[in-house]
């Protein structure tokens, strides 16, 4: 039976510093650092792990101990880590500065072991879902979209940056989801960010069927082909880490999704997943199954 969700992306440790009071750019703040495994793909699978949901983790690292670090605490999230691929060299890295509120300020990601991954072949007899993140290479994510099309098996492109969406702009076609932002969209068609309705126009007619765009605090839209577009508001959180929090919206959009939940209603569960995660300093919360459930009661209190 498919039932299985084969995640390809970056696998990486992140080293996130805060600061303790609002911050003075160009000079030293003081704040607190922490150092966890991250990457946009291995996020995504240890959120499904967490949830409950068969997923299977393709990736690389490196020969050292962040890299042997991330492989343990991912399996032990209830990925399965069996085709990350470890190779010579250091581990990737992504390191973020955030403001006192938790919000990003700047970051600086060096994947170049997971540029160097190579696929010689995908393995997708039993996937449901193919989910590609946009760390990869160009020609390493060509051949997934094109093993995913062969077999058949929907895909998910999460595009995780504005530089890495240009890249990958020519591979989003007859895609099943696209998850950008609103400059990452621009960057995928060429027309300016606040064109965003022409933007997925652009994508549906290259096929995708849905258009999954995020604004943050603001929520977001879920746009599928042949349809309206449906404004859905984030969930209230109190911001702790903004860290993983779209990691954790999509990773719980496809969980619903593989229960057989509608785009809409799965969407809804990813803002409860995403205010789960910037409630917690953590970038994939251990408890999140638990926390979107807290979140969700908190949520329909407020709206009696």
């Amino acid at each position: 039976m498919k039932q299985w969700v084969v995640v390809v992306g970056g696998t990486n440790m992140d080293v996130v510093a805060r600061t303790s009071a609002p911050l003075v750019r160009a000079t030293s703040n003081p704040g607190r650092t922490r150092i966890s495994p991250g990457g946009v793909g291995r996020n995504i699978a240890a959120c499904l792990g967490l949830l409950g949901a068969p997923v299977r983790l393709v990736s690389a690292v490196g020969d050292d101990a962040f890299g042997e670090e991330a492989l343990r605490v991912t399996a032990a999230c209830g990925a399965d880590v069996g085709a990350v691929r470890r190779v010579l060299g250091a581990t990737g890295t992504y390191t973020a500065v955030l403001d006192d509120r938790g919000e990003l300020v700047a970051a600086v990601s060096d994947m170049a072991t997971v540029d160097a991954l190579e696929l010689d072949t995908v393995h997708l007899a039993d996937a449901a879902l193919v989910v590609l993140d946009g760390n990869l290479a160009l020609p390493q994510a060509t051949r997934v979209v094109a093993a995913a099309a062969e077999a058949g098996v929907p895909l998910a492109f999460e595009p995780v940056s504005v530089a890495k969406a240009g890249r990958l702009a020519d591979l989003v076609h007859d895609l099943f989801l696209v998850t950008p932002n609103a400059d990452e969209l621009a960057a995928l068609t060429g027309r300016p960010a606040h064109a965003w309705r022409d933007s997925v126009d652009d994508l549906h007619r290259r096929g995708v069927e849905h258009v999954w765009l995020r604004d943050g605090a603001a929520g977001s839209w879920m746009c599928t082909r042949g349809g309206e577009p449906v404004h859905l508001p984030a969930a209230p959180a109190s911001v702790v880490d903004v860290t993983g929090a779209g990691d954790a919206m999509l990773a719980a959009w496809v969980a619903a999704w593989l229960r057989g939940d509608d785009p809409v209603a799965a969407a809804r569960v990813g803002h409860l997943a995403a205010a789960a995660t910037v409630e917690s300093p953590h970038t994939v919360r251990p408890d999140l199954a638990d926390a979107i459930g807290t979140v969700r009661h908190h949520a329909s209190e407020k709206g009696s």
